[in-house]
């Protein structure tokens, strides 16, 4: 069974019988035989893939504690990720094309192998290092507490949050992302394998349908509220933007090792869906300050005219000045922006029968003091849609450059400055 078609096929396989599986076997080979000459997303850059790549459909993000506690351990694990990440992303098995089959046949395969017969499907996936990496209970626990970046600060508790310990923090994150789930989760199966006695999954979340589109060429995806998100959200196109709210440039001395890189912010972020289910349209257009439909702001146009918060109505301005467009606007937050790359969840319901569903939010920013807390700290007081979110995981990751040329590892310049 495909796994893009999992929701739908549970809910018909209980009368299609043995015809479904028939069907699916074919649409397997029928996919295997239409497998892409070439789906693979370049690995080596200068900046890490995953950030201003097309957003893929599915995610796999996860967090890790190092319990290495050398630091020779601790880089040769970077190695080892660096190395099997250019495999997966390349769309082979980790040990080479035999790394799932082949090998000693007493020892357990390299690859997991749930990915053979499936291309690269665009993967993509990006590491980057917690500040607890670098300082754990005031112990510099590797030598780099140093090199510490001022601005990989501990985030603030917003008003509002209902933070969940094992969901937030980590060492090490890593991001995959994919067109095929099975593809992401497989990278992070394999990651978390190789890091066995080395570290260990502090969390890990599943996303589908992206949240925002990082391209022209995407259209603008919609979130759980049925609502378009993302429209005003940089896009990779947009170079000066990149450069001035995302990528880090000009750092110096201790800190010069994450030129190239930027910050990894992540969210996640519960919505209240029946609550927001029994809210009237108008109501919900209000808190969000677009139409529901076309995406268009409530001062007038189409999805992408620039929403005019001074423009007034009979009772007041057309965006209400709390609402979810006005409060995120650049022109009351200092002009600052973000590249956001979030993802829808749904993790079953809870034990009064409500969805624990919501967005895992990501963004990327050049530096989150400035690009943010200042404005999430708003919003957690002021935005209207507060009243159908709850905060329960938070993390902050220093996201190092990409490597530009052949071998090294990620995360290389940190160790060698």
């Amino acid at each position: 069974m495909s796994r893009r078609t999992l929701f739908t096929a549970a809910g018909a396989a209980g009368v299609a019988g043995v015809a479904a599986g028939a069907t699916g076997a074919v649409a397997l080979e029928r996919r295997s035989a239409a497998r892409p000459v070439d789906d693979s997303v370049p690995f080596r850059g200068e900046h890490q893939a995953g950030i201003d790549t097309a957003a893929q459909d599915r995610m796999h993000t996860a967090a890790f504690d190092v319990t290495a506690t050398d630091r020779d351990e601790l880089v040769s694990l970077l190695h080892d990720w660096t190395a099997a990440i250019e495999e997966m992303t390349a769309g082979q098995p980790v040990g080479g094309p035999d790394g799932a089959t082949g090998g000693a046949y007493a020892a357990p395969p390299e690859d997991t192998g749930e990915a053979l017969d499936l291309s690269a499907s665009h993967l993509t996936v990006t590491v980057g290092f917690g500040r607890t990496l670098f300082l754990r209970n005031g112990t510099d626990r590797f030598g780099i507490a140093d090199r510490m970046p001022d601005a990989l600060i501990e985030l603030p508790h917003f008003p509002g949050d209902a933070l969940e310990e094992e969901r937030s923090g980590g060492d090490l994150v890593v991001q995959a992302c994919a067109d095929d789930p099975q593809v992401a989760v497989h990278a992070i199966r394999n990651l978390a394998r190789i890091a066995f006695g080395r570290a260990t999954v502090r969390w890990s979340q599943i996303g589908f349908g992206r949240t925002s589109s990082t391209s022209r060429s995407q259209t603008t995806p919609r979130n759980l509220f049925g609502f378009k998100d993302g429209t005003a959200n940089i896009k990779a196109e947009d170079t000066e933007a990149m450069s001035g709210h995302v990528w880090v440039a000009g750092a110096t001395g201790a800190e010069s090792w994450m030129n190239a890189g930027t910050y990894m912010v992540v969210r996640r972020i519960r919505m209240h869906i029946e609550t927001w289910d029994r809210t009237s349209l108008r109501e919900q257009e209000q808190d969000i300050g677009r139409t529901k439909k076309e995406g268009a702001p409530l001062s007038g146009g189409t999805e992408f005219t620039e929403p005019d918060l001074a423009m007034q109505g009979s009772a007041g301005p057309l965006i209400p000045s709390d609402s979810h467009v006005a409060m995120a606007h650049p022109d009351r937050n200092k002009g600052v922006r973000m590249l956001r790359r979030g993802f829808n969840y749904t993790d079953g319901s809870d034990g009064l029968g409500r969805l624990d569903a919501g967005l895992f939010f990501i963004a990327f920013v050049v530096d989150p003091r400035t690009h943010y807390v200042p404005m999430q700290t708003a919003m957690a007081k002021h935005d209207l849609l507060a009243e159908y979110l709850r905060h329960t995981g938070s993390g902050l990751f220093a996201v190092p450059p990409g490597l530009p040329g052949s071998g090294g590892y990620l995360g290389q310049p940190l160790f060698d400055a």
